[in-house]
């Protein structure tokens, strides 16, 4: 995760403005105000295992009650639940159709050429069980790795409940994947199937994905593989090897639509989700059953407040966390309607997510902040087109978000109407830990404000001290809860020395460190300011880049930056920025001294930056975050290394070396 931690990272722009919890989303709230609010914060901390006995009872089915709550008698190694038989898929269907729930829209979908299909909590389970029967008929047994490699279609949802129903543990690989890295991940999670499909369709073009299956598993190079299932999307000619690939539209339709819910101990894994680092091997994260269950249904259901009769969209893919927790597992554990969509805003339909909710009258609408930023980019003549009066809701995940863009969201897409969430999580935590809750909590533009309950969070210096309020510091975890990751797959010891001994207080406690720095101001909101490794040292000053960004993209000329920092020999690092421009406007010698200044002025001279870069976009992964790590290497001259697997357009790559 980086060299030896420094005592101290610097902060200095502030943000003064507050909106008040908004009486749009009070009505019947899963939470009701902020009693009600610091009622629960409060029982959580005086009796937490009592507390999320209590949740875990009311909100999950239980085949067999658990024996205790938390053993924590080997830490890192958490065991939450023990003795308990549950099971997801179960808790995600099941329970919905018993109390009624059946004829319930469960997932409605919209296809990038705009086919639409809405699937039913009783058909989704129909479909759930005859494939999870087709995975038996594979050979599939309790405990035996699956792998998905998906576009974003029902199937995706349907295969990863049926291996939940079954006791298999899946491991979704993301879409946009090169066959390499889909092989590295299928030899190390030992996968004994591939769940995929002809293609699918994104920004207009069909991505192939049973090519690159074909290239992952070439010469026996993953044996453990021994079947294919491909979904049928596409219609693209695609090459079969007898024996091993098998359609799913053949497979699943003659089998049974009974599938009992195999009965799962608490601890039985669920799924294993890669994480790609700077260096090295991806990590697999290894989540558990009824811990990651629990979390995910109660942070979607304290959040997003989803009523019986709306629609939540999450616009993730199901390859990232963020699609497991809050497209599929979180809204349907709560009995939700969630919407999927293949495709994403392209030069043939900029205006897809809005037309999208204008047509599906979506009421909740959760996306990443780069996806905001690149809406403010194109300017709000676009959304303005649109119907988004449905909206009642929107959150923000993936990255921290500036405050104009968190502004920009709030007035042009929520019409000054809805409150803004802004979650802070990550794969390894299972479900969001910061954010506001909305009817309770007042926000801030660019703070997730405060833990949720359950959740002890501080900010520390390299001793694991406490900092004072408004000093920058590393975010840490300091109770184990039920979402979080087990393990990293195959390495406990990785797992140990990652996330639990990189900071190392002197009482000898091991708190968990997210690898992100923040700072806490007088009302104890969290402001995250990103990696760590993105912290740049000028001078002995530790400057977050997040900061340095936000200062940026304040002046209404800059549509997006990214800063890293190069060595430099006086300083010891100096800023280098990347800037993309709003549309229309043009780079200027003049401009680059407006914007420097501009930096001084919100923040301070010592955060000036030495150079600014202007580019037509930024290198980003799939799932819309920037790859600073490639940038730090352009910016100090190096030849660029490591993983890029994830990196969705090596145009910008080549544009950015020239």
């Amino acid at each position: 995760m980086g060299s030896e931690p420094s005592a101290r990272i610097e902060t200095v722009l502030q943000e003064e403005r507050v909106f008040e919890p908004s009486q749009f989303v009070r009505k019947e709230a899963s939470i009701s105000g902020i009693d009600h609010y610091l009622k629960i914060i409060d029982s959580a901390k005086a009796h937490p295992e009592r507390f999320w006995q209590e949740e875990a009872l009311k909100e999950l089915h239980w085949f067999k009650p658990f024996e205790s709550v938390l053993d924590w008698s080997n830490p890192p190694f958490a065991r939450w639940f023990d003795g308990g038989k549950t099971n997801v898929s179960y808790n995600c269907l099941d329970r919905h159709i018993n109390n009624g729930k059946g004829e319930k829209v469960a997932i409605i979908w919209e296809g990038e050429p705009g086919d639409v299909r809405r699937i039913t909590y009783k058909e989704l389970f129909e479909e759930v069980c005859k494939t999870a029967n087709a995975l038996k008929d594979l050979g599939i047994k309790k405990g035996d790795l699956v792998a998905l490699y998906m576009p974003m279609v029902p199937e995706a949802a349907i295969a990863m409940l049926a291996c939940a129903r079954i006791g298999a543990p899946h491991s979704v690989v993301f879409g946009g994947f090169s066959s390499e890295a889909l092989r590295d991940r299928l030899i190390d999670g030992q996968a004994k199937v591939v769940i995929t499909a002809d293609g699918g369709f994104r920004k207009d073009k069909i991505i192939s994905l049973k090519d690159a299956v074909d290239t992952a598993l070439e010469d026996n190079s993953c044996p453990t593989v021994k079947s294919v299932l491909v979904v049928k999307r596409t219609n693209e000619s695609v090459s079969f090897n007898a024996g091993r690939d098998y359609w799913w539209h053949e497979l699943i339709p003659s089998q049974s639509k009974e599938c009992p819910a195999e009965h799962m101990d608490s601890e039985d894994r669920l799924f294993v989700l890669y994480t790609s680092g700077s260096t090295g091997k991806p990590k697999g994260v290894v989540h558990t059953t009824s811990g990651y269950n629990l979390w995910a249904h109660l942070t979607f259901k304290w959040i997003f407040d989803v009523q019986d009769n709306e629609v939540y969209w999450c616009t993730a893919d199901v390859g990232w966390i963020t699609g497991h927790s809050y497209i599929v597992y979180g809204p349907l554990s709560n009995g939700s309607t969630t919407f999927m969509y293949e495709g994403v805003p392209r030069p043939s339909k900029p205006g897809a997510f809005w037309e999208i909710i204008q047509k599906h009258k979506i009421n909740i609408f959760y996306t990443a902040p780069t996806a905001i930023r690149a809406f403010m980019k194109s300017g709000r003549s676009i959304p303005d087109n649109y119907d988004l009066s449905s909206l009642r809701l929107l959150g923000t995940v993936g990255e921290p978000i500036n405050p104009e863009a968190w502004m920009w969201y709030r007035e042009v897409i929520g019409r000054d109407n809805c409150p803004i969430v802004d979650t802070w999580w990550q794969t390894e935590t299972g479900g969001v830990m910061i954010s506001p809750i909305p009817t309770a909590v007042s926000t801030k533009p660019g703070s997730a404000t405060m833990p949720l309950p359950g959740i002890e969070v501080d900010v520390v210096n390299a001793e694991g001290e406490s900092v004072e309020t408004d000093q920058g510091g590393y975010l840490v975890i300091k109770r184990p809860w039920p979402g979080m990751m087990r393990t990293i797959h195959g390495n406990s010891k990785r797992f140990r020395e990652t996330y639990w001994e990189y900071l190392k207080p002197r009482d000898g406690e091991l708190v968990y460190f997210a690898g992100d720095g923040a700072r806490r101001d007088k009302d104890g909101y969290y402001w995250i300011m990103g990696r760590v490794d993105d912290v740049i040292n000028v001078s002995g000053h530790r400057l977050g880049t997040m900061e340095i960004e936000s200062a940026l993209v304040s002046h209404p000329f800059v549509a997006e930056a990214a800063v890293v920092g190069r060595p430099d020999e006086l300083k010891g690092e100096a800023i280098v920025a990347f800037v993309t421009l709003e549309s229309g406007k043009e780079f200027s010698e003049d401009l680059l001294i407006i914007l420097k200044s501009h930096v001084v002025q919100e923040i301070g001279a010592i955060a000036r930056p030495e150079e600014i870069r202007f580019t037509n976009a930024l290198p980003k992964t799939r799932s819309g975050k920037i790859m600073r790590r490639l940038l730090r290497s352009l910016a100090s001259g190096e030849e660029v290394k490591g993983d890029t697997s994830t990196l969705e357009d090596r145009n910008v790559l080549d544009e950015l070396r020239k």
